[in-house]
């Protein structure tokens, strides 16, 4: 997975998989995503990320039990 952040645009793209795009969807105005051919998840688009929260994003980092 990678997370690019476009500051200029506020704009965050989660990047889930190397897979080529068949297919977007919008969820709403400003959340998109992308689909591969077999309908997995290949890409999140969030327009206008920060004025909406979406971040910063919290990192949590897990502990061993």
């Amino acid at each position: 997975m990678k997370t690019t952040y476009y500051d200029q645009d506020d704009i965050l793209v989660i990047h889930l998989s190397d897979k080529p795009i068949a297919r977007e969807v919008s969820q709403d105005w400003n959340t998109h995503v992308s689909y591969a051919a077999d309908g997995t998840a290949v890409e999140v688009v969030v327009l206008d990320a920060r004025a909406n929260g979406a971040l910063p994003v919290e990192i949590l980092h897990g502990q061993a039990a």
